[in-house]
């Protein structure tokens, strides 16, 4: 089976040894994405629903490089610096996933890359 490195220069670049996302089998799994602004590489300012705004931002701009979107997500999995965010996650969350809207995950975490206080990893659905 074959994969296909997907990159795109409207979300951050990967900063590590990972792809922004792979694409096999029909299917598109798209890495974390932390609230960076990609033309910055900086974590943008605000709080938790700016950020999850930018972070959703991010994948929906990993996933269309795929030929894919975020209507094709069939699961997603939120990182929290803390579960007090939910609410406020959540809220903004809903408004990208209306419909039937994907699985999910939601956990706490001790810490995430650069100081995010959001990360969101996703599978969805190629073309």
């Amino acid at each position: 089976m074959q994969r296909e490195q997907v990159k795109t220069e409207h979300a951050p670049a990967a900063i590590g040894p990972y792809s922004q996302a792979i694409k096999t089998g029909g299917m598109v799994f798209a890495a974390g994405q932390i609230p960076l602004d990609p033309a910055s590489g900086q974590i943008i300012s605000g709080g938790i629903q700016d950020q999850t705004e930018r972070v959703l931002e991010n994948l929906r701009a990993v996933l269309s490089a795929a030929g894919s979107s975020l209507e094709a997500v069939v699961k997603t999995t939120v990182f929290l610096k803390t579960m007090s965010d939910f609410a406020p996650m959540n809220d903004v969350y809903s408004r990208y996933f209306t419909g039937v809207a994907p699985a999910r995950s939601t956990v706490a975490v001790a810490d995430l890359p650069r100081g995010a206080l959001v990360e969101i990893e996703c599978i969805a659905l190629a073309g």
